[in-house]
């Protein structure tokens, strides 16, 4: 079986600018869990676009499930990445006048599939939403309030159950524990850990916090994968 997500000979520069990633290979295996160390600088945001298919490669390969992002046209690649693949962000980006299930609920207005997997898993596009938000312990008297109401710890919870909703292959994990202190961010790990591993999708959680890298499958560094790594990032 092929590995999930491969990148083979990926080089990309802005225009105008030196080459600012050159990674001969790295491959992300089915249902497994990667900690990617990603400094400042290291390259992680232009990274996590072309595997997300937001930009295009400048050479190499790009490929998810077997498909070349790359060989798709831009409106196929949101199409794809909408389908296949659930963010994390940093700063959660949730929508503050949508309540908290409408924000779980998001990606499967945009994406078929995910909401046909919701309802086969879950009878319903809402009820897959609310079973998602009590399992990483969200309390359902919060489901209907707006989300700009809740705290920060809350809020990371409601933004990994929209990444998790409709079982995407491919979770990416933005530095999404960095508001959180040190108990908070291992118990919100391992919900996402045995959330993900229900759901059959692997895991890509890019932090610039080592300490965490112990808990997950495999760790690597960009830094260190990366030969065009340079001090700052443009």
């Amino acid at each position: 079986m092929t590995a999930l997500l491969e990148l083979d000979q990926l080089g990309f520069a802005w225009p105008g600018q030196p080459e600012l990633l050159d990674i001969p290979a790295f491959t992300l295996e089915r249902d497994q869990s990667l900690f990617l160390k990603g400094p400042s600088g290291s390259g992680k945001t232009t990274l996590l676009g072309l595997i997300g298919g937001v930009q295009r490669a400048g050479r190499g390969t790009v490929r998810l499930l077997g498909e070349d992002l790359g060989a798709l046209s831009a409106s196929a690649r949101d199409r794809f990445r909408v389908d296949h693949t659930g963010y994390i962000f940093q700063q959660f980006n949730l929508l503050p006048f949508l309540s908290v299930a409408e924000n779980v609920s998001l990606p499967c207005r945009f994406s078929r599939l995910r909401a046909e997997r919701a309802r086969l898993r879950y009878g319903s596009v809402e009820q897959a939403a609310m079973s998602l938000l009590k399992h990483l312990g969200l309390a359902a008297e919060l489901f209907r309030r707006r989300a700009e109401s809740l705290s920060i710890g809350q809020q990371q919870r409601v933004a990994a159950a929209r990444a998790l909703i409709g079982q995407p292959e491919l979770i990416i994990a933005d530095e999404p524990t960095s508001a959180l202190d040190a108990d908070s961010r291992e118990a919100f790990l391992q919900l996402l850990f045995a959330e993900c591993q229900a759901a059959g999708s692997s895991l890509l959680f890019v932090s610039h916090d080592q300490s965490l890298a112990p808990l997950f499958d495999r760790h690597l560094s960009l830094a260190e994968l990366n030969r065009a790594a340079r001090p700052a990032e443009v």
